[in-house]
């Protein structure tokens, strides 16, 4: 195959490329902590209810938490091993980390800057004070020392560090509290660990609009846990470790197993960084970083409380007043209408159905197709991929109750979904004891497609019917993520899906499909040879696509010299973006919004051409264009040939794009800028009210 760019390919194409180099992209770990500053943004935003700013501040606490545990190792594992290759951006592992390290240090100030002067005064004045144990009244100390000695003195245990003692191993993101202690008799000085309780609260209701941290409430009690002693200094901690998991899969004779030990050494991993309030002691700082094994450019320090994560506890309290509106989705019409109400199998006889959650309720579609399916005598197999599902999963007890009804149940458990194999462990085993036909994928990918499908006797032939999706089989994340699925009973599609259940189960080679677009095999190659057909019609042509990261470089190249030839390209990218718009020459033709707002845009929509003229194609799916989507994870596009549903699709493109409340926009400098408002649009608003409007418009025959 031609490289892009090379002599073989048109001259003035190859020049522009070579010419612009390494510039030509931005870094993705940089771009990764733009998102950072987005969310911020919305935390500074004063139009948005006080718990609304405090919820995005404690996502980004929760970005930054992951970016060290995944990214920054796979930076200092490169570093380590001494590979000096740099990034397609031209920046190699060390000064990525010290630009990682520059920029982080500037969001966390300004983390810590928005909580102590804007968000914590407003939470004060709304009657949610958060109020240091010594300034509160007598009658709240006492009810909070009796909550101490019931509840949180008896988990406590109090570990010495000295010579006696070595250094007591702490879990990943644990908050702790070094403690100082002098003995009065002998007048030695030591220092202790305490781990404050993650099973208990972190904020503790002090009464009349009072709130007290438990670490302050653990402070004011040392004495009792160091009996005898004069307490002295008592800071706080927190440890990030590499959270990656090291599996080899090849090697391993349970995969199950081979991650449930992972898991365990996961809680103790590398040490990455630690936080620590300013005012922590020279000596016990100087032993935490020798003892974890830490350069002094891993020290993290926080004029805020540390852990600023479990701001997500305050977004709990119920507080309607100081959060936006409540949104409660509506069922999707096509399920209410004809002769069948609420009959999936009937609505999708009648024609495909696009779904567009979570305005379109998850419960009365996705999750109604999986318990129809169970209880349906005329079901005899179906098969789901599941990559995140939730808790206590309506979908996962649908394939439980079609297993005890006798119907051929195959789930695919992806055991290496990140941050959730544990949950997904627990669900393999739950499926597994009612006679459910696990399986954990193919060795060296992870199964990131959202597909189901169901296998239903009709007369004398069993028909499939699918649904493919952009979004996880969650019924809580389908409440605040924005996704997009089709039920479809398609022949061509649901034969595809088919197969790539065979090929995920079985041992085969991924095949060729007929509609769906799958990785890593055809993703890329498909997604390139349609910006290419634009390309080729020049000014006439156009491209939109809505994804969570575009970082591949082959496809970046493409859009390029799709750009050079005057197509006019529109993209929405979440969150990593490595394509610099704008750039002479290069991108004139390439606009980047970024939609952030209430819900976690998450859909991945690739539309290409005019609608209603030749060559137009529109597709859904699980891939974003990543380099891990492209060639280490299976993934799915669908096809969405019926006009009706691809002009849907194309709609909510258009008014996605023409947000202008929660838009950003990134510039040539690879710094992205919030619009400001001229027609008050806002997509997700908008959305929801057509969703209404749906709704009430409706009446039963």
């Amino acid at each position: 195959m031609v490289a892009r760019g090379s002599s073989e390919e048109s001259d003035a194409v190859a020049i522009d490329l070579v010419a612009f180099g390494s510039e030509r992209f931005s870094n993705r770990e940089l771009s990764r902590l733009e998102f950072g500053a987005r969310l911020l943004d919305l935390g500074e935003d004063q139009g948005l209810s006080v718990l609304d700013r405090c919820k995005f501040v404690a996502i980004f606490a929760d970005m930054i938490d992951e970016f060290f545990q995944v990214r920054v190792v796979s930076l200092e594992d490169k570093l380590a091993a001494g590979v000096q290759t740099p990034s397609v951006d031209g920046v190699r592992p060390r000064e990525q980390l010290a630009a990682i390290r520059e920029r982080v240090l500037e969001l966390t100030e300004r983390q810590d800057r928005l909580l102590r002067d804007q968000l914590l005064p407003e939470l004060a004045r709304a009657g949610i004070a958060l109020v240091a144990h010594d300034q509160l009244a007598a009658p709240a100390r006492e009810r909070l020392a009796k909550y101490f000695d019931e509840n949180v003195y008896p988990i406590l245990t109090p570990l010495a560090v000295d010579p006696g003692h070595p250094f007591p191993m702490i879990s990943n993101l644990s908050l702790n509290i070094a403690v100082t202690v002098l003995d009065p008799v002998t007048g030695d000085e030591r220092s202790a660990r305490v781990k404050v309780p993650s099973s208990l609260p972190r904020f503790l209701e002090a009464g009349e609009g009072q709130w007290c941290l438990l670490e302050d409430l653990i402070v004011a009690h040392l004495d009792k846990l160091f009996p005898g002693m004069r307490i002295g200094r008592a800071d706080l901690f927190r440890v990030t470790r590499n959270a990656d998991l090291t599996l080899d899969e090849d090697e391993a004779d349970d995969l199950l197993v081979a991650v449930e030990i992972e898991l365990r050494r996961r809680r103790f991993g590398e040490a990455l960084r630690v936080e620590i309030q300013r005012d922590m002691s020279e000596e016990f700082l100087k032993l935490l970083v020798d003892q974890l094994d830490l350069e002094m450019s891993q020290v993290y320090v926080t004029d805020a409380f540390v852990g600023v994560r479990d701001l997500w506890s305050l977004y709990g309290i119920d507080r309607p007043d100081l959060k936006g509106e409540s949104w409660s989705p509506v069922t999707p019409r096509r399920l209410l209408e004809g002769e069948h109400v609420g009959d999936v199998f009937a609505a999708v006889r009648e024609g495909d159905i696009l779904l567009h959650h979570p305005y379109d309720s998850f419960t009365d579609s996705v999750e109604a197709f999986t318990a129809q399916a169970a209880s349906d005598p005329r079901v005899v197999g179906i098969k789901q991929a599941l990559y995140r599902t939730s808790g206590d999963s309506p979908i996962v007890a649908s394939l439980i109750h079609a297993a005890e009804r006798g119907k051929q149940v195959v789930a695919l458990v992806e055991l290496k979904a990140r941050f959730d194999e544990a949950a997904n462990i627990e669900w393999a085993k739950a499926l597994e004891d009612a006679g459910v036909h696990v399986v954990y994928g193919i060795v060296g990918l992870k199964t990131h497609a959202k597909i189901t499908l169901v296998l239903r006797a009709e007369g004398d032939t069993t028909v499939r019917y699918a649904h493919v999706g952009t979004g996880n089989y969650n019924d809580r994340t389908a409440r605040v993520y924005e996704d997009f699925g089709l039920l479809t009973r398609d022949p061509a599609v649901t034969h595809d899906v088919g197969e790539l259940f065979n090929f995920l189960t079985g041992f085969s080679r991924i095949g060729d499909y007929e509609k769906l677009v799958v990785s890593p095999q055809s993703t890329r190659p498909r997604v390139i040879e349609l910006i290419d057909a634009q390309r080729a019609r020049g000014p006439e042509g156009r491209i939109a696509i809505k994804v969570n990261g575009l970082t591949d470089p082959a496809v970046i190249d493409a859009l390029y010299e799709a750009s050079a030839a005057g197509v006019g390209i529109r993209l929405v990218v979440r969150t990593l973006c490595c394509l610099r718009p704008g750039v002479p020459g290069l991108s004139e033709n390439i606009t980047v919004h970024s939609l952030v707002g209430e819900f976690l845009e998450h859909s991945r929509l690739f539309l290409f051409g005019t609608p209603g003229e030749p060559g137009f194609s529109a597709y859904l799916g699980s891939a974003d264009l990543m380099e891990r989507n492209l060639d280490r994870r299976v993934e799915v596009l669908v096809p969405l040939e019926n006009p009706t549903l691809a002009r849907e699709v194309v709609d909510a493109f258009e008014v996605t794009w023409a947000d202008d409340e929660f838009t950003w926009v990134l510039g040539t400098d690879r710094r992205w800028r919030r619009l400001q408002p001229v027609n008050h649009l806002s997509a997700q608003r908008e959305f929801k009210r057509r969703a209404l409007d749906r709704a009430r418009s409706y009446s039963p025959a």
